[in-house]
C-alpha cells in the first residue's frame, strides 16, 4: 500500500453508532493529515409526494449534517467538505466515495439484531459488500476507539494483503499492537502444514512490522475463519479493530456461502475494517 489514503468519506445518520463513527473518522484523519468528507443522505420519498414532504426531509436532513459537522470542528478537527444527498444511502454514498476520490470509507453501525438486520437490512453492510474502496465500520460504546490492538485476517490473498497494509497503518498512528490469524479447519492434523503456515505468517509480520512500528504476534487455528477472528477480541479489556479482506461474492452466492467479511461485521462487537477485490 502506498501511503495512507488522502480523503475519508464519512458516512452519517446522526445514530448513536454514527456518533461514534464521526468520532473516529475526525480523529483519524487529524492524525494521518487526510481530507475529511461528510454525507448525510436523506430519504427521499416518490415523486407524486408532495414538494413540502421533500422540502421539510431536505431541511431535516442539512440539519443533521450540520450538526455533525459542527461537532467535528467543535472538537478540534476540520471537515475538508459536506455533502447533502437524497436517495437509498448505500446508493448515494458509493457514487460519492466513486466521485471525489475517497481512499476509506467510515460508517456507523447501529448493531441490528439478526431479525432486525434480516427484515430491514443494515446500510452499513450494504455498504460494505458494494463499495470499491475500504469500509471501516465503527460500532461499540465509547471505549472500542482508539484500539490497541488490530487483529488481522490472513489467507495470503491480496484482499488479505491491502487489508493488512492499512489496518498497520491504522495501528500505527495509536501504537497498536497487531496480531495475524491464520485459520484453516482441520490444520492442527497436519503438523507439516501448520509449520508452513507459521513460516509465511512470520514473513508477513517481519513486513507489518515495517508499518504498524512493532513486530504482529501470530497464531494458526484449526477453526473456522470468521469464529477465530472474534474469538480472538472477545473478552478483552484493550479495544480491538478486526481487518479482514472480502472475497468479493456475489449475492447469491452470500445467501447460500456466506463469507468471513460478512460474517465478522455480523458478529463482532467493535470496529470492523473490510478490504474490498481489486477490479
Amino acid at each position: 500500500m502506498n501511503g495512507f489514503p488522502e480523503k475519508i468519506l464519512l458516512s452519517t445518520d446522526g445514530s448513536e453508532g454514527a456518533i461514534r463513527a464521526t468520532e473516529a473518522a475526525s480523529d483519524l484523519a487529524n492524525r494521518a493529515g487526510s481530507e475529511l468528507h461528510v454525507v448525510h443522505v436523506w430519504h427521499d420519498v416518490p415523486g407524486f409526494a408532495h414538494k413540502f414532504v421533500k422540502a421539510e426531509l431536505r431541511r431535516q436532513g442539512q440539519e443533521k449534517l450540520d450538526e455533525q459537522v459542527s461537532k467535528i470542528e467543535d472538537s478540534g478537527g476540520r471537515v475538508t467538505r459536506a455533502h447533502l444527498r437524497g436517495g437509498r444511502t448505500s446508493n448515494e454514498v458509493i457514487a460519492l466515495c466513486d466521485r471525489i476520490g475517497a481512499g476509506l470509507l467510515v460508517v456507523g453501525s447501529r448493531g441490528l439484531s439478526p431479525v432486525q438486520r434480516l427484515l430491514m437490512g443494515s446500510h452499513s453492510e450494504e455498504i460494505v459488500h458494494r463499495a470499491h474502496v475500504p469500509v471501516l465500520v465503527i460500532r461499540g460504546g465509547e471505549s472500542l476507539w482508539p484500539p490497541a490492538r488490530v487483529v488481522i485476517g490472513e489467507d495470503f490473498s491480496d484482499d488479505a494483503r491491502r487489508a493488512g497494509d492499512l489496518a498497520a497503518s491504522i495501528g500505527s498512528h495509536y501504537g497498536s499492537q497487531g496480531l495475524l490469524v491464520y485459520a484453516h479447519p482441520g490444520l492442527p492434523d497436519n503438523q507439516d502444514m501448520r509449520e508452513r503456515d507459521e513460516a509465511r505468517l512470520e514473513e508477513r509480520a517481519a513486513e507489518l512490522e515495517g508499518v504498524l512500528g512493532s513486530r504482529p504476534g501470530i497464531r494458526v487455528s484449526g477453526g473456522y475463519p470468521a469464529s477465530a477472528l472474534i474469538e480472538a477480541v472477545q473478552g478483552e479489556e484493550r479495544p480491538s479493530f478486526v481487518a479482514v479482506g472480502s472475497r468479493g461474492l456475489t449475492g447469491a452466492r452470500r445467501s447460500r456461502m456466506g463469507s468471513v467479511s460478512t460474517k465478522v461485521v455480523t458478529a463482532s462487537r467493535g470496529p470492523v475494517l473490510v478490504c474490498p477485490p481489486i477490479e
